[in-house]
């Protein structure tokens, strides 16, 4: 692409991200631009003091609380500009969920207690605040981008009644079944922690046939294998309840397993040069199981593969305490290799880089407010996380976050 063209491609987003704001565009515009050229400040209304924020600071709080910002319209903005997968054959989707720590808003409505790290030993890491679930990109790594850079398509505060997991699946479930986005149709992985492997948030997308589901899985969790009959007779009963589950498969257990399916050793070397030896095995058709209570969940109904990763050092002692467990669920799972299971599940860890990112650099989670809907001053984190680290790095003369709206609309 020559530089016309990447000038021509950043001009129409920045337009089109004009025409989405629908009150105060114009402060919200230039909001947009402080936050990307000034990644050092330590407060919201420290972005008045930005030479392309004309305004005083008292409108970056007035054009805040008058935007109004719809859950997908940041992922349809994003949706004509988002790289096709190149390398694999699939979109990969994470959800994650941040806190913003609100102990001393006590006017500010729906706190709860909720995850945050404490460094004091012996503190629960628990504060009074908010949670905010985001569902994002994650891409393939390109020449000129981090490898640990993704997209936000979606952010929403979960609620103090809300099931954070369920939530998440709510978001991906949004953007599978809007025909106007790219995902409904192809092949789609979404990735997730521990927390997101529990049956609830298993079943809650099962409804869509391309979707796969990788989750890691706790190291005591039991789950059994398929019934398969041993005599035609047991195949025929008719009498009484059909037998669902098989064998027992407890990973705590290590005699409770059965023969792999599959067996892989692999080499890789880590970004410091060590060398380590991978393993890995793969059991077919595995079953875990559901629920009752609040609803019936029949998770009989959808088998999964379980993977196992032992990673090994070079003396041969194990490079981690546990083994990592995976569980892969979904329709088209068999068109996923184990590589590409791996790969992808590795990849959620960018999340986490999103999110310090956006803390550290962006305020993610510094605007102080007394509502309790999403603060949008964390939306315009689509316009940095965009694609401006390739304008910068071909054309740094021609892209200026300072330039203001008028400007840029002048310029075309």
């Amino acid at each position: 692409m020559t530089t016309t063209t990447y000038t021509t491609e950043l001009e129409q987003f920045r337009q089109e991200l004009y025409q989405n704001f629908n009150n105060r565009a114009d402060t919200l515009m230039e909001l947009v631009d402080a936050i990307c050229s000034n990644p050092h400040a330590r407060s919201v209304v420290e972005y008045s003091l930005t030479p392309c924020f004309r305004r005083s600071y008292s409108t970056i709080f007035k054009a805040i609380n008058e935007m109004e910002w719809d859950e997908l319209a940041t992922a349809h903005l994003l949706a004509p500009y988002l790289s096709r997968p190149q390398q694999r054959s699939f979109w990969l989707l994470g959800t994650d969920v941040t806190p913003q720590p609100r102990q001393f808003a006590h006017t500010l409505a729906d706190r709860g207690m909720v995850y945050y790290p404490n460094a004091i030993k012996g503190n629960k890491p628990v504060t009074i605040g908010h949670q905010y679930s985001t569902t994002a990109l994650l891409v393939e790594a390109e020449a000129g981008l981090s490898s640990s850079w993704v997209i936000p398509l979606m952010t929403c505060r979960v609620s103090t009644d809300e099931d954070k997991e369920l939530v998440g699946s709510g978001q991906i479930d949004a953007l599978l079944k809007d025909a106007n986005l790219p995902f409904a149709q192809r092949l789609c992985v979404e990735v997730g922690d521990s927390s997101y492997s529990k049956p609830a948030c298993l079943h809650a997308n099962r409804h869509h046939p391309h979707l796969v589901t990788i989750a890691r899985a706790r190291g005591m969790r039991v789950f059994y294998r398929q019934f398969v009959p041993e005599r035609a007779e047991e195949a025929k009963q008719s009498v009484g309840h059909p037998t669902w589950y098989g064998q027992r498969f407890a990973l705590q257990e290590p005699e409770t397993w059965h023969q792999a399916d599959k067996q892989a050793t692999v080499m890789e070397k880590s970004r410091r040069g060590k060398t380590y030896r991978v393993e890995t095995k793969v059991w077919h058709n595995m079953l875990m199981p559901g629920k009752h209570q609040p609803k019936r969940l029949p998770m009989h109904r959808y088998p999964f593969t379980l993977v196992q990763i032992v990673r090994y050092d070079a003396a041969g002692n194990l490079a981690c305490k546990h083994p990592l467990w995976l569980i892969v669920m979904g329709e088209r799972r068999h068109e996923l290799s184990v590589l590409d299971i791996c790969e992808a599940y590795g990849q959620r860890y960018n999340l986490e880089h999103f999110f310090r990112f956006g803390k550290q650099t962006m305020l993610l989670a510094s605007f102080q407010t007394p509502e309790c809907q999403i603060t949008p001053v964390n939306v315009p984190g689509i316009y940095t996380h965009y694609d401006p680290p390739i304008y910068t790095q071909d054309v740094p003369l021609v892209y200026n976050p300072c330039a203001t709206f008028d400007d840029a609309s002048s310029a075309n």
